[in-house]
């Protein structure tokens, strides 16, 4: 047997170890993804091999710690690809104005930034105050780093041009507080969002959404568990709502796919068929 198959046996260990001890699921996620992240892992540790890193992770919290992070999806910014917040305010912001309250889940949130983009967006359209945000994420760390709505001062001029590339009105200095070395995002931004713990992998039903967005995270599960999370979708929007992906993903090859209208193709917004 050689190194790589071993390496393979080791891995499916290591994932059904996590499962079984402390209730997270990553055996359906994409297993190039999990290699090279659990590789990562062990390259910055003291470490020999992945059976060690099974030992630690059985009896050591804060080793963890450090893979679920490893293993989290936490690649965001804000208003990331501006033109999916442009295409938001001109084609889906009319919609949702239809309605006398709004119920939206950000899955999958990570830090944050996008759903203090989100927030922002729905200010500038006086949506806002009838809105509902539900934003999710199963790591407890990141949770935290979004509630607190703190994010490094250098990456302020990045998220000024993606602010005024995705339409915004203002500038994006009225929605936060400079202190230090970091930025301070404005109280009111959160009166509106509920940051609450939910995994995709295993979790249940968000109920009657008008939009939904989860981008660039169905890009790291294998097919079988796409579906699923798909699915959780489907039963979570009401008729009519809007399924928001990343620019990588698509339905195309779900087996929902015919349960949903494309409504953007280029920018991976779907919208639930009336039943």
């Amino acid at each position: 047997m050689d190194t790589i198959e071993c390496e393979n046996i080791e891995i499916n260990l290591l994932l059904e170890a996590v499962y079984q001890k402390y209730g997270y699921d990553f055996r359906n996620y994409a297993r190039a993804h999990v290699k090279r992240r659990v590789m990562r892992r062990l390259a910055i540790s003291d470490l020999q091999n992945i059976s060690a890193l099974i030992h630690e992770i059985l009896y050591n919290q804060e080793v963890l710690d450090a893979l679920l992070l490893d293993l989290s999806i936490n690649v965001t910014e804000m208003f990331r690809d501006p033109l999916f917040y442009l295409t938001i305010r001109r084609e889906i912001i009319p919609v949702l104005r239809t309605y006398p309250f709004l119920k939206i889940w950000h899955a999958g949130c990570a830090t944050g930034e996008e759903v203090y983009s989100l927030a922002i967006l729905l200010k500038e359209e006086g949506l806002y105050n009838r809105v509902q945000i539900y934003a999710t994420d199963f790591n407890e760390v990141v949770l935290s780093k979004a509630k607190e709505g703190i994010y490094p001062v250098e990456l302020i001029k990045e998220y000024i041009a993606n602010y005024q590339k995705s339409g915004g009105v203002g500038s994006l200095a009225d929605y936060f507080n400079a202190r230090y070395e970091s930025v301070i995002m404005d109280q009111s931004l959160k009166d509106k969002v509920v940051f609450a713990d939910h995994n995709l992998v295993t979790d249940g039903v968000f109920g009657e959404m008008n939009m939904i967005i989860c981008r660039n995270v169905l890009i790291y599960f294998n097919k079988d568990l796409q579906d699923r999370v798909v699915k959780l979708f489907l039963d979570s929007l009401c008729s009519g709502g809007f399924l928001c992906l990343g620019t990588k993903e698509s339905l195309r090859f779900s087996k929902y796919y015919d349960r949903f209208e494309v409504l953007i193709d280029k920018e991976k917004i779907y919208r639930k068929k009336y039943c």
